[in-house]
């Protein structure tokens, strides 16, 4: 396991950059899901960790109760620069904590987790009266996933999408990052169209230290697509997710699926009318929901 460290804060809450988000919560700094892809390692430039994202996580404990009236009617993400449910939540139990306090808010709730740890509190979840929960999935196949990231399997997450859309939770299959030439889009949406009430679609998008890494692993594991990458990743060519967006667009019109565009290099944004809303490159790419954030 990841070395860990129990640190104070002053808040939960912090204020959000994210459109359509107020605040967000992150109960722990870093975390030990380990995705090799994941956007929210630049907060080691705040932490001042030295050591490679998700080999350190640190817990935030507060004494603060949250200001419920501070909340109300607001937008509240959990959690865009760590996952709430990561393996340490089993000791510590701050994200059941926070759920407590929650359930007694009128705020618009938003989960966001790789976990089937999150079953564990689906008795609170119940009770949370603006709730969606989005569970994570960018693929079928386990070995990929593993190689990927250290979080539940992916049958264990689709489990937990039908186990929380059973219970009356508003569910999102949130598929990011798309892998290109890898993700298997349709057939991820057509084995869990039956409890997913909603689909988020976002792309692999390269920056930072683990640009390189991702590369050479393509490279290594799929040779065969190296040119392909390079082309989108190295060269700037974004025509593969034009094409995907408006075969993604097409598909879940004809199959009455329900779904909303987060690419960033796409000039256009889907809502879940299937009505093509045009935005500009810079709305696009605030999408992201592992864009910086003010940390605490």
């Amino acid at each position: 396991m990841p070395a860990v460290k129990e640190i104070k804060v002053k808040s939960y809450l912090t204020k959000s950059n994210l459109p359509g988000s107020d605040f967000v919560i992150n109960p722990y700094a870093g975390c030990p899901h380990a995705c090799k892809y994941c956007y929210a390692s630049f907060m080691k430039k705040f932490t001042g960790h030295e050591e490679d994202w998700g080999a350190f996580t640190d817990v935030k404990l507060c004494d603060e109760k949250i200001d419920l009236k501070k909340i109300s009617g607001k937008n509240i993400f959990m959690s865009s620069v760590t996952d709430c449910y990561n393996p340490f939540e089993k000791k510590y139990r701050i994200t059941e904590s926070v759920l407590r306090q929650l359930r007694q808010s009128d705020c618009n709730l938003t989960i966001c987790t790789k976990s089937d740890l999150i079953l564990r509190d689906a008795e609170i979840l119940k009770g949370i009266r603006n709730l969606t929960v989005a569970v994570s999935v960018n693929t079928l196949d386990e070995n990929f996933k593993n190689d990927m990231d250290c979080a539940s399997g992916i049958s264990q997450r689709l489990s937990t999408l039908e186990t929380l859309h059973s219970y009356g939770i508003r569910t999102v299959l949130f598929m990011s990052p798309i892998f290109p030439y890898i993700t298997e889009w349709k057939d991820i949406m057509m084995t869990a169209k039956g409890y997913t009430d909603e689909f988020w679609l976002e792309n692999l998008n390269l920056r930072g230290d683990f640009k390189d890494s991702i590369l050479s692993y393509i490279k290594r594991k799929y040779p065969e697509l190296y040119g392909k990458y390079t082309a989108i990743y190295l060269n700037g060519d974004n025509s593969y997710w034009t094409e995907l967006s408006e075969k993604a667009e097409k598909f879940c019109l004809e199959n009455g699926i329900a779904f909303k565009n987060l690419f960033h290099q796409s000039s256009f944004s889907h809502e879940n009318t299937g009505k093509q809303k045009h935005t500009s490159k810079s709305e696009n790419i605030q999408l992201n929901f592992f864009d910086l954030q003010n940390p605490e």
